[in-house]
């Protein structure tokens, strides 16, 4: 039913739209990049509507963002090291418009989507994918020979604290603690590959964040967060994957792990849906995050329970978290437990509850690893 939800909602879309715009600044052009994906982020004090298009002769991507004024603080063009860009420019072709183009080299397709407060409009770029696919042979051998690679991404930071506690327990703080136990853990009972969004008290952008995990070709993004709510009494631990929602609740978390206001999440709700409907693998991303999903909480709710009381269930759930969209592999977001809540924010200012939840998470992404290795290797058993 969800595949059908997402087929019929599935656009082109050929224009960009947010609400009406007039004289917005462009304020600044970033750009990350590997050698087979890039990610461009045009940074914007308003809404802004645009056109787009492909042109050959050379062979660029042109975007015209319409109502905006070009700072002349930006320093362009912007150079990009990778197989797939040569370079980014901008220009204010009238009193109205300003194009930016990104010169290519070789790319395999595209996507643009726009987040809110503040403005981004994002751009990402897929080179060519390996010219011969793989036998299943090959792909048994890589699945069980490959060290797997997991980005693990410490929600907030820096000057953005996240949620704070009655008892004035930072939600930045415990997250980070959290990350790097779970990055010890996955290196060295796990063999795993772990990179960090960041490892200290520094703030990243949402969409930055998921630019680490593509650039670095990550097998699994993994957003670890605590919760809170209104309700001081709420409490327990959910996990999260990327889809479209009518839950008031999880939107309101989405809201709040956004840094938007309930209200723009409802408008996200009904007319900025081309974040995800674009994005015509999101069917599968969609499986393989739930599965993740699922299994990082039972073993959070498993292992946690034979320790403390009171530990509640709240559930896989899904909705619009911006830190997700546009990932490449399955991205789950965690909210351990509710920093709001007394009794769980004592719970994590202690050391050991925190390591607790990073053995269950580390539990739950090897036990996926181990489901689709048996996968694998019963597809591939059944052929030979």
């Amino acid at each position: 039913m969800k595949r059908a939800l997402f087929a019929s909602l599935l656009v082109v879309l050929l224009w960009g739209f947010s609400e009406e715009a007039k004289g917005v600044t462009v304020k600044g052009i970033r750009n990350s990049s590997s050698e087979k994906y890039a990610r461009v982020v045009i940074d914007l004090d308003g809404p802004v509507k645009f056109t787009q298009a492909r042109l050959s002769n050379p062979d660029r991507l042109s975007f015209d963002l319409e109502d905006c004024i070009l700072s002349k603080k930006i320093a362009l063009p912007l150079l990009a090291k990778n197989s797939i860009l040569k370079d980014i420019n901008a220009n204010q072709i009238d009193q109205k418009i300003v194009r930016v183009i990104l010169n290519l080299r070789e790319i395999e397709n595209y996507k643009v989507f726009i987040l809110k407060e503040p403005y981004r409009f994002v751009i990402d770029v897929f080179g060519k994918k390996e010219p011969r696919p793989l036998s299943d042979k090959e792909k048994q051998v890589k699945e069980f020979t490959e060290i797997k690679r997991v980005v693990i991404d410490p929600g907030h930071g820096g000057d953005d604290p996240g949620a704070i506690g009655p008892r004035r327990v930072y939600e930045k703080d415990v997250v980070l603690a959290i990350a790097k136990k779970l990055g010890e853990i996955l290196k060295e009972k796990y063999n795993m590959e772990v990179i960090f969004t960041r490892d200290k008290d520094i703030f990243i952008p949402l969409e930055d964040r998921t630019a680490i995990a593509n650039s670095k070709k990550a097998d699994l993004f993994i957003s670890i967060h605590a919760n809170a709510s209104r309700r001081r009494n709420a409490r327990g631990i959910e996990t999260y994957f990327l889809n479209w929602t009518t839950d008031e609740e999880s939107n309101r978390v989405a809201a709040r792990e956004n840094a938007i206001s309930y209200e723009k999440m409802k408008e996200i709700q009904k007319g900025d849906l081309q974040m995800i409907l674009q994005d015509k693998a999101r069917d599968y991303k969609n499986d393989e995050s739930r599965d993740l999903a699922g299994g990082i909480q039972a073993s959070l709710i498993n292992n946690l329970k034979q320790d403390y009381k009171g530990i509640f269930d709240l559930g896989v759930k899904w909705a619009l978290f911006y830190v997700l969209v546009g990932a490449e592999m399955p991205s789950v977001l965690i909210e351990t437990s509710f920093i709001s809540n007394r009794e769980e924010e004592k719970r994590l200012s202690d050391n050991k509850y925190k390591e607790k939840i990073a053995e269950a998470i580390a539990g739950g992404i090897n036990n996926y690893f181990e489901s689709k290795k048996k996968i694998v290797k019963r597809i591939t058993s059944d052929k030979i």
